[in-house]
């Protein structure tokens, strides 16, 4: 066996933090481009619809759904591993908090709490509206929360006196 052979136990269990941010990167940006097709499919050239309907909804909380996932991965990234305050841990929480709202409010009308039931029609109106920019806030709040300000401290050695007995 050679010196310079690497070690057996080498191999990663997790991936590396910059594929992990790149990962959540790229999904936090298809998830952008797909909340926007379902917000307003016009911006990226397809026909403008009337209102916005049960299709639309569902695309634009699938793509909150993959910013929200790429977001938390991203940011989750830039935390060396067992060091993350509680903080950051909250805001997590919190994230996934808000896109439960998000989600709940956009789908209102499939889940039965809206003005029009989900046989019917189904309508984005105000309160959904409303509910849905409230969510966002709280994901944005809890991605605020997951930000390292300044570099984790390292833990300080205690440093030992001996004195010599007489």
């Amino acid at each position: 066996m050679t010196e310079n052979a690497p070690a057996a136990d080498a191999t990663p269990t997790r991936p590396p933090k910059s594929r992990r941010r790149r990962l959540g990167l790229g999904l936090a940006v298809a998830g952008f481009l797909l909340f926007v097709l379902g917000a307003d499919p016009s911006l990226l050239g397809l026909s403008p619809v009337e209102r916005i309907g049960f299709g639309q909804v569902s695309i634009f909380t699938f793509g909150l759904a993959w910013m929200t996932l790429g977001g938390s991965l991203a940011l989750d990234s830039l935390w060396p591993p067992g060091s993350k305050t509680i903080a950051a841990e909250i805001g997590l929480r919190l994230a996934w908090t808000g896109f439960v709202i998000a989600m709940a409010a956009g789908m209102a009308d499939v889940f039965g709490l809206g003005t029009r039931p989900f046989p019917s029609q189904t309508f984005f109106g105000y309160w959904q509206e409303r509910g849905v920019l409230l969510g966002q806030i709280v994901i944005i709040l809890g991605f605020l929360m997951m930000i390292p300000l300044r570099p984790p401290a390292a833990r300080p050695t205690p440093e030992i006196q001996i004195t010599p007995e007489q």
